[in-house]
């Protein structure tokens, strides 16, 4: 079986393109692939111009990885691996720069081995960037990352893109996504379901609101007959409650309202909010991205 099957993906200089799925659809095996670390069985791979097999030594001068789980050797200090990492490249940034890019300054004559794991994923990115790269590989960097962390590598892609250079990210924080990436592909089962920007993708759902509610009872289920109020486009079930996407919610709510009270339902909560990529997500896939994230930790 193939972990990806028929992917057309372009990455373009000076953006961010995110590349999103549950556990198993693909993700890492595609960025693998892009990286050099697994030959693919068939199709054409293209990296800066270059190809996998004809100009491997240029190819990795010029890119940058960060894997989603990296093994350092424990007992040199985070500047000795830095000084290390620099080594393999004819040109690249400061290891100094870096640890102080990425907040590990502090920690310049700790063991590796003495890291904690947000500390150590900050290295992984630091490593990846020693080289100064032109195309950042980033497979999930923020994971286990405290919010100010995650902030600085933020920083570091919003550089990246004002210097038109490239990064591709897997990611399991949607609002990251979101925020970040220029263009997201979708992909499941190791097909692209979706390609686009965040704001067409949001768009694609038909509606700009989500009315999410749950009932009093929450084991009533609602009929299908509830897709047909005015300015619903689309009704998911989410354990006990429900999500509803709609064109306009002061006009969907209260014939909502009205609906549930002529079969003696009530809520017992109720908001409104804008439709997001998490809502992207849960519509094509049927999962929700962190809860991917919890069953396989």
């Amino acid at each position: 079986m193939n972990a990806v099957n028929g992917l057309d993906l372009e990455i373009r200089a000076g953006e961010c393109f995110g590349l999103l799925g549950p556990n198993g659809a693909g993700k890492t095996t595609t960025i693998e692939i892009f990286e050099g670390l697994l030959p693919p069985t068939s199709g054409d791979v293209e990296v800066l111009g270059m190809r996998w097999g004809d100009s491997d030594n240029e190819l990795r001068q010029k890119i940058g990885i960060s894997l989603q789980e990296t093994r350092f050797a424990e007992r040199l200090t985070v500047l000795e691996t830095l000084v290390l990492f620099r080594s393999f490249y004819r040109m690249g940034n400061k290891p100094e720069d870096v640890m102080e890019t990425v907040g590990l300054t502090e920690k310049s004559g700790a063991w590796v081995g003495k890291l904690s794991g947000g500390q150590r994923q900050r290295l992984a990115v630091a490593s990846a960037l020693v080289g100064n790269p032109r195309l950042l590989f980033l497979d999930e960097p923020t994971t286990g990352l405290d919010p100010q962390s995650r902030r600085r590598l933020w920083d570091v892609i919003y550089r990246f893109r004002e210097e038109e250079r490239g990064v591709l990210l897997t990611t399991h924080y949607m609002d990251e996504a979101e925020r970040l990436c220029n263009r997201i592909a979708i992909i499941d089962h190791g097909k692209i379901i979706a390609q686009g920007s965040p704001a067409e993708l949001i768009s694609g759902l038909g509606g700009e609101h989500i009315v999410e509610f749950s009932l009093v009872d929450g084991s009533e289920t609602l009929d299908e007959s509830f897709k047909d109020l005015p300015t619903v486009t689309e009704m998911r079930k989410i354990g006990d409650s429900y999500a509803f996407t709609v064109t306009e919610p002061h006009i969907a709510i209260p014939i909502l309202l009205e609906n549930l009270q002529s079969r003696r339902l009530r809520m017992s909560s109720l908001t409104t909010r804008h439709a997001s990529l998490e809502d992207v997500f849960v519509n094509l896939t049927g999962r929700h991205l962190r809860d991917e994230e919890i069953s396989s930790s």
